[in-house]
């Protein structure tokens, strides 16, 4: 198998989901940190910036989740997952909603032209707990956490 083909990359049966995971998460979290530095520094600017940062974090996570949903088909078979792996699937799904949620508070906010509600911190915080919680256990599932 050469690494440099293509072809190894492409049509790698769950290569995808490792690699297109990472928008998200990184997208998702410089959201968060645009809309902390526009509400500390109150520019606009910066709010709009972290708002385009989730419209593409949750247009990259929907495919991280199809590719994730579709390796473990392909890998497993569909069989009934368990241990890391069913936690990996519960909050990868838990993380998608919340990047949703944080996205539409703040569609919602800029459709309405309105303030962006203080409780969208909560939202937020809770948001990169439950990425992070995923990222890490699905970089057990890859090999990277451990020996």
């Amino acid at each position: 198998m050469n690494p440099f083909d293509p072809r190894t990359a492409i049509l790698a049966k769950h290569a995808q989901h490792v690699v297109i995971i990472h928008f998200p998460i990184a997208l998702f979290i410089a959201g968060i940190v645009f809309d902390f530095l526009a509400s500390w520094t109150r520019r606009k600017d910066l709010t709009v910036v972290a708002y385009y940062n989730f419209c593409g974090a949750l247009l990259t996570a929907v495919p991280a989740a199809l590719t994730g949903l579709l390796a473990w088909q392909l890998e497993l078979e569909g069989r009934r997952l368990k241990g890391i792996l069913l936690m990996h699937l519960i909050s990868g799904l838990t993380s998608l909603v919340l990047i949703v949620a944080v996205w539409w508070v703040h569609w919602r906010s800029k459709r309405r032209d309105e303030n962006l509600p203080k409780s969208r911190w909560m939202l937020e915080a809770l948001g990169v707990a439950v990425v992070a919680i995923t990222g890490h256990l699905g970089g057990f599932l890859s090999g990277v956490n451990h020996p």
